[in-house]
């Protein structure tokens, strides 16, 4: 099954106003770029982003906080974005940290169709506020829930028109994990190559998972926080 579509704006017109997402990447590498772009010309309100980051302020998430179409974001690292920060402090945006690795686990878990697990992570913090504590070996624990999305946005290296995917080093965060926890899963692709083409043993993500493919190049290569030192 042919699965690509024409543009990004064409795989998304269906997202609703409060539709729940996923997006895919780790702070600015391997992020969905074109589709969240697509989004914001889109203008759907009210969502919730489960990510592991909010972007910057004018790249990223950080576009769609800019015109305030997220009301809620889950996500483990927000320190780059004076949007997130301003609207958080004024009560407009709602916000679940987590820890990064918890949040990896929730995703792949309702990716699996596992709906809660225990960790020993967040015991004795806020984290754990209001979350059921069990015992195990003699040692507290607390229940986390699995995470799924109406859609998951996310981004590969290569993909063919069947779906399967291929990331690229730091790309590979929360990407694949993602692509499996969506109703509905949306990659945008780099390069985009015919079925065949791809080495199964070298296949990310299966086809199986994905629904709608989006040929994106990156036209920019972020870097959330240049550190440089004298010649």
């Amino acid at each position: 099954m042919d699965k690509v579509y024409e543009s990004a704006a064409a795989a998304v017109r269906d997202v609703p106003s409060g539709a729940t997402l996923m997006a895919g990447g780790f702070g600015l590498c391997g992020i969905p770029e074109n589709l969240i772009a697509a989004l914001v010309e889109l203008g759907p309100t009210g969502l919730t982003f489960v990510s592991n980051n909010a972007g910057v302020d004018d790249f990223g998430l950080g576009l769609l906080l800019q015109t305030k179409q997220i009301k809620k974001m889950i996500s483990s690292y927000v320190g780059e974005n004076k949007t997130f920060e301003s609207q958080f402090l004024s009560g407009e945006l709602e916000v679940e940290l987590t820890p990064q690795g918890t949040l990896a686990e929730r995703v792949r878990a309702g990716g699996a169709g596992i709906p809660g697990f225990y960790t020993a992570t967040g015991y004795g913090t806020l984290v754990a506020e209001g979350k059921d504590v069990r015992y195990f070996d003699g040692k507290p624990y607390i229940l986390e829930r699995g995470l799924t999305a109406d859609f998951s946005l996310v981004k590969a290296w290569k993909g063919d028109r069947h779906g399967n995917l291929v990331y690229r080093k730091t790309a590979q965060n929360f990407n694949h994990m993602m692509a499996t926890a969506g109703r509905i899963t949306i990659a945008e692709v780099e390069e985009l190559v015919e079925p065949g083409e791809l080495d199964p043993d070298q296949i990310h993500t299966p086809g199986i998972f994905v629904q709608r493919v989006v040929h994106g190049p990156s036209f920019e290569k972020r870097i959330e926080r240049r550190t440089t030192r004298e010649a």
